[in-house]
């Protein structure tokens, strides 16, 4: 089995492969050096200073603990997180090459100076603490929640062979040099591991570090820490959980008391007890690999607050074993196998279930409620670990003594995390009726413990008669993630409800694979439901029952003619999932209907021929892309390019430069989902492509390409075209310079639409040679309209992410001013101009063509003939209605928009009558009547060119509330029918924006005539 096959057996995506080549060596280092300086120091100080006095150390330990908790927030408060994560990882190193130096020179001095041990040990456990938070920490941070749960077995599995490593140099190193030289090693491996651990933090958490300082200031300011004490004495669970978190830790101290103190007495050489920690690494390690190979299958089988209590039943069961067994021969192997099983447990189980505890509070309070307990747990369990360990070498208690104290400890364990089960359930009930089902993906896996506890699944059973309509919607969500068929009745019995919610709640959660034709006939009762979303749910559910094919074709059947488009749909569909002759040619028959009907029916159909897969209708699909009906053409375009049919791909290419927001969006998508088969032509029309066909083409080899391939020659284009905005950033001042005003200004507005169809190109090369996370938060600072954060981003980017050269280039065209001046000669503009007019942009084109004309008009309106498409948006960018819209924005309007005449005297509008269209007055006069409450009819205004007339009733599709007439004169105007009103106004929010800020105006102005006419 090659690499390319193990990640994808271990889920590995192809966009994950760069974080985890840069980050598993980190965990591999760090493991192997933490567990050497482990090994090292905890040799040493047993052998050389006693482990009879671990209690003081512990309790020394404890006192320093809010100390470094202290001295972190301080140094948090004054650092960037990355300049922390660089900070803390540098004073790390530091502390072990000291102590490592110390080592040395005492070995070269043959001096040993026994006060210098408790430093050593209190000051590597600091190291030994504070790696393993940060390199989790890091993890974290570097990776979104999915991409986390993906590669973060793997770091653990990095980290834990990483411990089997350094277990096989103890025992190689530690007999034949000693220990000290093992804590030395240790060092150096450190120091490997910070290239990759500073290169990480370059090019990962420094961009995203810029997100999180831009989103400081939207935070709620948190609660205090005596607060979030308050409420935890407060709370029966939450209080339970912080006994477990103390209890559990200070029962591994005095068992790794008593497994040091037992391997002493066994090994008393140096050397000797050095090479059987070594070996005890080398199992706990092996063991900590072979557990999270099945950590994942048993949080699932077991849930958070089982895996809880196995693991105190394996506290009790290692702790008895140590009480009958100390007295043996075998007594090192129990109390070594019990050291192995609590270290293995506490650090790499009962964390994360910890850590699911808390997903049950509200979002904005875990991390407090989290934090405060993991303080007042570590002081505490460190404290309680020392006193039980201070009844041996205080009060001169046994071995056995302290393994029967820890017995009982244990069984008190258990009991505790009985109870915590028990309140777990109660508040996981509670959060689902507070927060609902869709919150939080990782509290929503805490369900599964529902369905394992008869008690709390009756609890869940009376949410179903909840007065409540989300508590019933709940209930039933939960009811069918079980999966049990036991539920169907009550389900079936939610059909019933009033609320459309909860009846597709219930359909959803229903498990039909075995249901029975009672249930079939509940379940077609609702076929007729007034409501179009419960009639495809039913629909759906109906195609799960292939037990009963030919019932379920009946009743399917007659959906193919439902009068929602919807539904007919999910009928097709759900036939053609029947696999049978009958429901093929049924599902045929309809689909070659209706892709020749065309219409609205077309837009649904098409997604279900691109979901299943039926290239035998390509040919009628690609018919649609001509239809009149933008959204049409929208869903065929999906559909070919799910397809994959490669022979429409010039047809989509060619359409581009003209395409709406949303058309533009799918034809990008569709390009990329017909795969490596369309590469080459992409590549070839490239660079001679438009802005927003070159856009579209980025986008889809971004994702197709090598990365091999997106770093050089695909780079090589997008710095290509960034180049190429140098250029055209000169024209606005050209145009100026010779003397066309109106050219300039919609030469601005056009550059801005150019750079950002560009950088829409730039960015996932970008993201393919570096994150999507990282490039997503560099996006948002540089678009941020604080200078200081907007700078960072661009200082970040200057920096070079991804590739170089064209990160460099991007920075620059991001940092250019959008006023700056070239100092231009008249040549030279000319020059630039005519340059322009061989571009592939036809904006560029059809302005150099202007200004060949020699026209010098200000208003740009043909006395013979109609507006073209330049003179139009001219035109518009003079309307108040749409003075604010981009270039692309209004050339969609002006494409859409038809110029109509009226004599004078006829009818623009009719007052009571439905309004065809919004008019835009080009020249002319029109006047606005209507007919007051009392029936007096009198004028309201009169509109002359760049006002608008029908907006609202164009918008709503309601009759005209006035009256509009060519009055004196005959009347220009520009229709935009209603269709596309609305249509734009989706698609684009500013327009509706302008419709609306226009529409607020003439209403005021309505408002006060109508007063003066009722007067």
């Amino acid at each position: 089995m090659d690499l390319q096959q193990w990640m994808r057996r271990l889920g590995i995506k192809s966009e994950d492969r760069r974080k985890l080549w840069l980050m598993a060596p980190v965990f591999l280092l760090c493991g192997i050096a933490e567990a050497l300086n482990y090994n090292g120091f905890m040799t040493l100080f047993n052998q050389r200073f006693g482990s009879a006095y671990l209690p003081y150390i512990y309790i020394g330990e404890a006192i320093i603990l809010p100390i470094e908790a202290w001295f972190m927030a301080w140094l948090a408060g004054r650092l960037t997180k990355p300049g922390l994560m660089r900070a803390m990882y540098a004073i790390m190193t530091a502390i072990v090459l000291v102590n490592a130096a110390i080592l040395i020179g005492m070995r070269v001095a043959d001096v040993d100076f026994r006060f210098y041990y408790p430093i050593l040990f209190l000051s590597s456990s600091f190291v030994v603490r504070q790696q393993t938070i940060l390199l989790w920490s890091l993890a974290v941070d570097l990776c979104p929640t999915q991409q986390a749960k993906r590669l973060m077995p793997t770091f653990v599995a990095a980290a834990t062979l990483g411990g089997v490593v350094a277990g096989l140099l103890t025992q190689l190193i530690s007999p034949m040099f000693g220990p000290d030289i093992v804590y030395v090693i240790g060092p150096l491996f450190l120091l490997v591991a910070s290239v990759n651990y500073r290169k990480a933090i370059a090019v990962y958490l420094v961009p995203l570090a810029l997100k999180w300082t831009g989103d400081a200031a939207g935070q709620v300011e948190p609660l205090s820490s005596m607060a979030y004490f308050r409420r935890t004495l407060k709370s029966p669970f939450l209080l339970g959980v912080l006994g477990m978190m103390t209890v559990m830790p200070a029962l591994y101290f005095l068992m790794e008391y008593v497994f040091l103190n037992t391997a002493h007495g066994a090994y008393p050489n140096e050397a000797e007890f050095g090479r059987m920690f070594g070996v005890v690494t080398t199992l706990l390690f092996t063991f900590a690999f072979l557990l999270q190979l099945v950590s994942g299958k048993l949080m699932a089988w077991l849930g958070a607050s089982g895996m809880l209590t196995g693991i105190s039943a394996v506290y009790v069961l290692s702790f008895a074993l140590s009480w009958m067994l100390l007295d043996s021969p075998v007594a090192l192997a129990a109390v070594s196998g019990g050291y192995m099983l609590t270290y293995l447990f506490i650090y790499y189980s009962a964390e994360p279930s910890y850590q699911l505890f808390y997903k049950t509070l509200p979002l904005a309070q875990r991390d407090g409620f989290r934090y405060v307990a993991q303080g007042i747990a570590s002081f505490m369990g460190i404290v309680l670990g020392a006193g039980l360990q201070f009844l041996h070498t205080g009060f001169g208690w046994g071995f056995p003594d302290l393994a029967a104290i820890g017995t009982a400890g244990a069984v008190l364990l258990l009991v505790l995390s009985w109870f915590v089960r028990q309140s777990y359930m109660k508040e996981l009930v509670q959060s689902v009726q507070l927060l609902g089902l869709s919150g939080d993906r990782e509290l929503a896996e805490s369900y599964r413990e529902f369905y394992r506890n008869a008690r709390t699944m009756g609890a869940v059973q009376a949410l179903l008669k909840s007065g409540s309509e989300e508590a019933r919607e709940i209930g039933a969500t939960i009811l069918g993630n079980s999966k049990d068929a036991k539920y169907l009745p009550l389900l079936l019995r939610l059909l019933d409800d009033d609320s459309v919610r909860v009846k597709i709640a219930a359909l959803r959660a229903m498990n039909l694979s075995g249901a029975d034709l009672e249930a079939m006939a509940k379940l077609a009762a609702l076929l007729e439901d007034p409501e179009p979303d419960v009639r495809k749910e039913v629909v759906h559910k109906l195609a799960q029952m292939k037990h009963m094919p030919s019932q379920a074709f009946f009743f399917l059947r007659m959906k193919l003619l439902d009068r929602s488009p919807m539904v007919v749909a999910e009928a097709v569909k759900a036939m053609y999932l029947l696999e049978s002759a009958q429901s093929y040619e049924a599902c045929y028959e309809v689909i070659e209907r209706i892709l020749t009907e065309g219409g609205e029916q077309a837009v649904h159909i098409c997604r279900v021929v691109a979901e299943l897969g039926l290239d035998r209708f390509a040919k009628q699909v690609e018919a649609l892309l001509e239809d009149s009906r933008p959204a049409v053409r929208v869903a065929a375009t999906v559909s070919l390019g799910a397809l994959k049919q490669l022979s429409v791909a010039p047809v989509l290419l060619s359409r581009l430069p003209a395409a709406d927001q949303e058309l533009h969006s799918v034809t990008a998508q569709a390009l990329r989902d017909m795969g490596e088969g369309i590469i080459s032509l992409l590549k070839e029309t490239m660079p001679v492509a438009p802005p927003k066909s070159w856009s579209a083409i980025a986008q889809a080899l971004a994702h197709l390409l090598p990365d091999e391939e997106v770093r050089g020659w695909l780079a090589e284009q997008g710095a290509a075209k960034l180049a190429e905005l140098e250029e055209t950033a000169k024209l606005p001042e050209a145009f100026r310079l010779l003397r066309r005003p109106d050219l300039a200004d919609l030469a601005e507005l056009r550059q801005k639409d150019v750079q950002s169809t560009v950088y829409a190109g730039v960015w996932p090369m970008l993201e393919r040679l570096t994150d999507e996370q990282v490039v997503g938060a560099i996006r948002k600072t540089v678009a941020d309209e604080d200078e200081e954060t907007r700078s960072g981003g661009l200082e970040v980017l200057a920096e070079g992410v991804g590739e170089r050269k064209l990160s460099h280039k991007l920075a620059a065209a991001l940092q250019a001013e959008a006023g700056r001046t070239f100092g231009l000669t008249w040549e030279s503009a000319r020059a630039s101009v005519e340059a322009a007019a061989s571009s592939q942009d036809d904006w560029w084109g059809e302005m150099a063509a202007e200004l060949a004309n020699g026209e010098r008009r200000t208003a740009m309106i043909e006395e013979h003939g109609m507006l073209g498409r330049l003179n139009k948006v001219v035109f518009l960018k003079k309307v108040p209605f749409f003075a604010d819209l981009s270039l692309e924005e209004l050339g969609l309007i002006a494409g859409a928009a038809t110029e109509e005449a009226f004599p004078d005297g006829s009818y623009l509008l009719k007052r009571g009558e439905s309004n065809p269209a919004l008019f835009v007055v080009i020249e002319g006069n029109v006047e606005l009547t209507s007919v007051s409450a009392a029936g007096w009819e009198a004028t309201l205004g009169v509109l002359g060119p760049g006002e608008v007339c029908g907006a609202t009733s164009a918008l709503d599709e309601s009759p005209s509330s006035v009256t509009a007439q060519a009055f004196f004169g005959d009347v220009r105007a520009l229709a935009l029918q209603c269709e596309d009103v609305t249509r734009l106004v989706r698609l684009y929010p500013e327009i509706g924006i302008g419709l609306l800020r226009a529409s607020l105006a003439r209403i005021r102005l309505l408002e006060e005539m109508m007063m003066k006419f009722d007067s």
